[in-house]
């Protein structure tokens, strides 16, 4: 039988799983309590006695230091990683901002289920100080509870729907760019105005419609409204739509480039002459807005300094600060389409 001189020390191992937690949660205990719930922390202590678990000095040093990586989270499926031009502007500006203070970014997608788990676990087990947490849908707000739990700071960017009380964001005035798109269109004599929002589960979709429809007031028409994806393709299947309901709409505004950009080929495609016939306005002044003919009016969101406020409330809520919002305005380009 083993005498107390021989019996094995116990571990930060030991201690999570007798108090049900992560290893990153003990850790954070051990050096603070910071970022972790009441609860959390209750049960750590109890298992920490019940254990016997007593801290290496030496260990303690080292889980004192930060990780100095933040993770880039993104909760779309891969292909829209290298798609969507949005999300490769965020994740650059993120990385320039973080190389500034000496900190990496690591990039983690969790698209599904099961990269969800693992996300969580590893987020968990404390190996990045903070997340970055990019395109939120409405049916993800158990994943971004999950996260919040963990006691691990985190930035959404964008409105993270059902949760604008509980963690810190940074976003575009995505109904105030929606209405000045729409006044703009109006006063250039367009008088059928239509619009392809983007998708309703998300902040943006829901912001931009509900611009558009104040900006347009009791002229508002439900019919003229078609919901795309963000995605190109469902841009010119909501145009073709709206084209074969109402055939004299003279202008369109999509709540993103990539759908305008759909719109304009489907009106090619029926000798529609843009912006002579009907013309076509976006939102976000992605580089697909100087790729298509003729060139995107577009509501041009400031990415760079978007990711840079993400950055900066992030290490501000790791050095201990509350969470905090920012909305950042947004600003009308014309060119040739409308």
């Amino acid at each position: 039988m083993a005498s107390d001189s021989t019996r094995r020390r116990p571990t930060i191992d030991d201690v999570a799983t007798a108090a049900g937690v992560s290893r990153g949660t003990v850790s954070r205990v051990l050096n603070g309590g910071h970022w972790v719930s009441p609860d959390a922390h209750a049960a750590v202590t109890a298992a920490i006695k019940s254990q016997g678990y007593r801290i290496n000095p030496h260990a303690r040093s080292l889980a004192t230091s930060r990780t100095h990586s933040v993770a880039f989270l993104l909760t779309e499926p891969h292909d829209l990683l290298f798609e969507d031009p949005n999300f490769a502007q965020l994740m650059r500006g993120a990385a320039d901002a973080l190389a500034e203070t000496d900190d990496s970014l690591v990039l983690i997608m969790a698209g599904n289920p099961d990269e969800q788990r693992r996300a969580l676990d590893f987020i968990g087990a404390g190996h990045v100080d903070g997340v970055l947490l990019v395109s939120s849908h409405m049916g993800g707000q158990g994943f971004i509870a999950a996260i919040k739990k963990l006691g691990v700071p985190a930035i959404a960017s964008g409105v993270p729907l059902g949760l604008e009380r509980r963690m810190g964001y940074v976003s575009a005035d995505d109904e105030g760019g929606a209405m000045r798109m729409t006044e703009y269109l109006r006063s250039t004599g367009r008088r059928r105005i239509a619009t392809i929002s983007g998708p309703q589960d998300t902040s943006g979709g829901q912001q931009r419609l509900a611009g558009f429809r104040i900006a347009l007031g009791d002229d508002f028409d439900p019919a003229l409204v078609e919901t795309g994806d963000y995605g190109r393709a469902s841009g010119e299947r909501a145009m073709a739509v709206l084209l074969a309901r109402h055939p004299d709409i003279d202008a369109v505004f999509a709540a993103n480039d990539r759908m305008a950009v759909g719109a304009i080929s489907v009106l090619r495609q029926q000798g529609r002459r843009v912006p002579d016939d009907v013309a076509v306005a976006g939102f976000d002044d992605s580089p697909v807005a100087l790729q298509v003919t003729p060139h995107l009016t577009t509501m041009r969101q400031p990415f760079e300094r978007i990711s840079r406020e993400m950055v900066r409330l992030l290490i501000e809520e790791i050095e201990g600060g509350g969470f905090a919002s920012v909305v950042l305005p947004t600003e009308l380009v014309v060119r040739e389409s409308a």
